[in-house]
């Protein structure tokens, strides 16, 4: 059975155009990455757990924010593992203080444990250059939101 995930889209509108927050995982193995490598803050749905409560709490554990409504369903999307991801949408904005709640423990060579946050960068974007550096399963998402805002897409 593939893994579910819930998370928010949040966007702005920032000198008439509009922008996308995402997410950079952490730890070393994605220390060099960046195309293709940012995602929608999102997270596993606990049993019993509503798809948009997990949401709220996922963007709340990886970066600090605490969203507010109305939401935009957006959805879901597969991705190339199988995971399948909800998504909704926002609108808001961000401080630029990052504060993840969420690490990861791996295993090191010499046997102990790293400890990293779940995300290490977050940031917003242009919709053309999110695009890019989103996962690309959830760029569709940034086009749902393009199209329930009425947003023509750039050719």
């Amino acid at each position: 059975m593939p893994k579910v995930s819930s998370g928010l889209l949040m966007y702005k509108f920032h000198q008439g155009f509009l922008k996308v927050f995402l997410v950079h995982p952490g730890g070393p193995f994605f220390k060099d990455k960046d195309l293709g490598w940012w995602s929608i803050p999102k997270g596993e749905v606990e049993e019993g757990e509503n798809l948009l409560q997990t949401a709220i709490r996922e963007i709340e554990e990886e970066t600090g924010i605490i969203p507010k409504g109305p939401y935009i369903e957006l959805g879901q999307i597969k991705q190339k593992a199988g995971k399948i991801v909800n998504c909704w949408a926002f609108e808001g904005d961000w401080s630029g203080l990052l504060i993840c709640k969420s690490w990861v423990s791996l295993p090191a060579r010499n046997g102990a444990y790293i400890k990293f946050p779940e995300v290490d960068k977050a940031g917003f974007f242009l919709v053309e250059e999110a695009k890019k550096k989103i996962n690309q399963a959830q760029k569709e998402l940034i086009e749902r939101l393009e199209s329930k805002l009425q947003i023509p897409s750039a050719l």
